[in-house]
């Protein structure tokens, strides 16, 4: 008699059910990585928009002049790009809540390709398709509240899909003569 040569069914089912697990468990692997993928996109989005604000509160004018007075830039609105030269809080200290609520003045909405969202004056109220919450705090530093103010910049996502991504940036200025 000759031997026959091939696989039993059993030898194929085990083969199928390696193949299956293995399978399964790159699926899961890729489902990881977009949700890991779509955080770090969320979260480098947020610290863009931390920075862009940032780097428009430090161009606001806060110097002595060739007197030595003070002069402080506090009446831009920042709410607005590019600021708008009146209307605004410019570098006023913020009220002590405004990095957890929306004050108007110190806050602003941005959808999720990076636009300033509505009049940009935020408010109490999210737009509906607002991604980011834009919020910041200019307090003066206890040991010169004068001379010395500190600068944060909170950019938080909304929705639950993407709760918990944000970025902060806290700056230091401190007046210098012309």
């Amino acid at each position: 008699m000759k031997a026959e040569t091939g696989f039993s069914l059993l030898e194929t089912l085990v083969a199928v059910t390696l193949l299956s697990i293995g399978v399964g468990a790159l699926a899961q692997l890729s489902v990881i990585s977009a949700d890991a993928n779509r955080r770090a996109r969320a979260i480098t989005t947020a610290s863009v928009l931390a920075q862009q604000k940032m780097e428009q509160l430090r161009a606001l004018t806060w110097r002595f002049d060739p007197l030595g007075l003070r002069v402080s830039d506090e009446t831009s609105d920042t709410s607005v790009t590019p600021e708008a030269p009146t209307g605004g809080t410019g570098l006023s200290v913020s009220p002590a809540a405004s990095l957890a609520t929306n004050t108007p003045g110190y806050c602003d909405f941005v959808d999720p390709s990076g636009r300033l969202l509505g009049d940009g004056g935020g408010g109490s109220e999210v737009p509906a398709n607002a991604l980011y919450i834009r919020r910041w705090s200019i307090a003066g530093v206890p040991a010169d509240p004068e001379n010395t103010i500190a600068i944060q910049v909170l950019v938080t996502t909304t929705g639950a899909q993407h709760s918990g991504e944000s970025a902060r940036l806290v700056s230091v200025r401190t007046r210098r003569g012309v």
